[in-house]
């Protein structure tokens, strides 16, 4: 079995060992890893900023002069594997103090090679410059060994021979020297300057004093002209407060005519208002009775025609019931007298030819009172004929023409009946 180790982003955790002597190391920051029981070791080793602080104590410089410097570095290990792997290789299992010394020594080495080869003036007057070539030249040897330099700064710089305070002094006096010939110069610059700015003063008032004057002049010429030109606006503004004037008197008036046109058209519309008021009086008065009566007239009298119609109706079915029933009687009756004829057809024609002649010359009076009838009623007959012809002629074609008639009637030809034979053939 085994256990599960946990590391924050400020350590490492170096997992070495395992099955079968395996030589594989594990290198975990931020994380976790799991190690084995008696056959896999687990080590930490700390990430976090080292703060470091080089001194070098009387370094001589190019110029054999006897330096103390103090310097500030902050370094930390490296978390890159490899850098990482070479800083545990030499560094894991000592303390942070350890670590602090081997990159103090290697950081004040760099540093005390470094002033061997640089002035007083260029230590002490760039030391960006001179913490920069220090970073430039260790940074290799401290990455090496899986350390990173992260910053580098020149805290103090200083001597026990004066040198520094001397070079100060000839600076302070070069610089006292310089600012007495400054103040020297300055008050000759501002007495010139004084006198010139004298002069451009009255140079300047007596130029303000003339573009006062003019400034006076044109302010007069101005006003006169601001006078003029006010009394001009004033003319005009009178004018055209004259004319607006006019302007809205003549709006007023076509307001004032157009409240009268509404008025009117007010009084007209109530006027017309009163003109449907009265005819819808009159209507209601006058012409609804009027449709009212129209209107009961009218239903009367579609009443009274419907009426007229119904009971033309009734007298038309009692006609045609009539016509039925006499139809049905005549029709009664004539079959009744087919029915006679037809028996006396029969009783005809057993009787035979003799029995015949007997009937139609028992019609013949009959017939003859018939056709004779009319003539009772005419008070003289006149017969018109050519001149060879005579009235005896005449009712002699008449006669001969009653057998033809007889026979087309009653179908008897009588013309063989002896006594008709004798009176034809004589008047032929």
């Amino acid at each position: 079995m085994g256990n599960c180790h946990t590391v924050g982003p400020n350590e490492a955790l170096v997992v070495s060992g395992g099955c079968c002597g395996s030589d594989v190391k594990h290198y975990v920051f931020g994380g976790w890893a799991w190690a084995w029981w008696c056959i896999t070791d687990t080590q930490r080793i700390s990430l976090e900023i080292m703060t470091l602080q080089p001194r070098c104590e009387d370094v001589e410089t190019a110029e054999g002069v006897a330096l103390t410097v103090t310097g500030v570095a902050q370094v930390k290990i490296m978390t890159e594997k490899e850098l990482l792997a070479v800083a545990c290789e030499q560094f894991l299992g000592k303390n942070v103090q350890d670590v602090k010394n081997v990159v103090l020594q290697t950081l004040e080495g760099h540093l005390r090679s470094i002033l061997g080869t640089l002035t007083v003036e260029q230590i002490y007057q760039d030391r960006d410059q001179f913490a920069k070539l220090v970073r430039e030249v260790a940074a290799p040897d401290v990455g090496r060994m899986g350390i990173e330099i992260l910053s580098f700064t020149i805290k103090d710089v200083y001597d026990k021979v004066d040198y520094l305070s001397s070079l100060g002094k000839t600076q302070t006096a070069a610089v006292r020297r310089d600012a007495d010939i400054g103040v020297a110069e300055a008050e000759r610059d501002a007495g010139i300057r004084e006198a010139q700015c004298k002069k451009e003063m009255l140079d300047v008032k007596f130029m303000a004093d003339t573009k006062i004057a003019d400034s006076r002049r044109a302010f007069e010429l101005q006003k006169a002209a601001f006078t003029e030109e006010v009394n001009v606006k004033t003319a005009e503004a009178q004018l055209a407060y004259e004319l607006q004037s006019a302007r809205e008197q003549q709006k007023i008036r076509q307001e004032e005519i157009e409240i009268e046109v509404v008025q009117r058209k007010k009084q007209i519309d109530v006027e017309e208002k009163e003109i449907i008021r009265m005819e819808k009086e009159l209507i209601a008065t006058v012409k609804r009775p009027a449709e009212a009566e129209a209107y009961r007239i009218q239903q009367i009298a579609e009443g009274e025609k419907v009426k007229q119609v119904l009971m033309a109706q009734a007298e038309a079915e009692k006609i045609r019931k009539i016509g039925e029933a006499e139809a049905f009687v005549i029709e009664a009756i004539g079959m009744a007298e087919a029915e006679r004829m037809k028996l006396k057809a029969e009783a005809l024609q057993k009787y035979g030819e003799a029995a015949q002649l007997a009937l139609v010359l028992d019609a013949l009076p009959e017939i003859a009172a018939k056709v004779s009838a009319p003539l009772s009623k005419v008070d003289e007959i006149v017969i018109l004929s050519g001149e060879s012809s005579n009235t005896t002629s005449e009712v002699n074609r008449l006669l001969a023409e009653i057998p033809a008639s007889v026979r087309a009637i009653t179908g008897v030809d009588l013309t063989k009946i002896p006594l008709i034979q004798k009176a034809t053939g004589a008047q032929a």
